[in-house]
């Protein structure tokens, strides 16, 4: 019997997956979530031998809970399920070590397998996903640059990300102008829209 947790923070898409493997007769689901957080502690608690995680949750983002998942409780599988078609979220996702990168609108034996695959250890990687990322140029931002631009994202001025990352202001404009030009952007915006859309933040 493979155990499954199954984090999706829509309701509708999340009760309709889960109904949909309990017909199963070697799937059992253990815990249906709606936020990424918790993840970690319910597939300890429930022993999950396989986690369904959405990569855009509430809370904590599917691939940060996915690597914290395998740091804490590697008996546990995962299968990032996504409607999001970045090959930036599947390079993440091969380095937190998930096993399989399936998305949403595939058909339901396709994910039925994907299921009982990664559960037994293989690995399964959308192919015209995982052919996109092959040639996706690798990312040329420092990790204090990209770590500027997501701060930029969220909302930040250079003189508020000056304070939170104890630089100097200076400095900080510096990083934003290394990562436009890296990126060959217009200006900031761009830069951060070019970084978001590779999954280089």
């Amino acid at each position: 019997m493979i155990r499954v947790l199954v984090a999706e923070d829509m309701r509708l898409l999340r009760d309709t997956l889960v109904a949909s493997l309990e017909f199963e007769d070697d799937i059992e689901v253990v815990a249906a979530l709606d936020r990424g957080e918790r993840i970690v502690a319910s597939a300890v608690a429930e022993q999950a031998d396989l986690a369904i995680i959405d990569i855009d949750l509430p809370g904590k983002d599917g691939l940060t809970a996915a690597a914290e998942l395998r740091e804490h409780y590697p008996d546990c599988r995962v299968l990032i399920l996504t409607a999001l078609a970045n090959p930036g979220h599947l390079r993440r996702a091969v380095q937190a070590g998930v096993g399989g990168f399936v998305l949403k609108d595939s058909p339901r034996n396709a994910l039925l397998q994907a299921i009982r695959t990664v559960a037994a250890g293989g690995e399964v990687l959308d192919s015209a996903l995982a052919s996109a990322t092959l040639r996706t140029p690798a990312n040329p931002l420092t990790d204090r640059e990209a770590e500027v631009l997501r701060r930029c994202a969220a909302g930040a001025d250079p003189k508020e990300i000056a304070a939170q990352l104890h630089l100097s202001y200076g400095t900080v404009r510096n990083y934003l102008a290394a990562a436009v030009t890296k990126l060959q952007a217009r200006n900031r915006v761009d830069a951060v829209r070019l970084a978001s859309d590779a999954g280089w933040l």
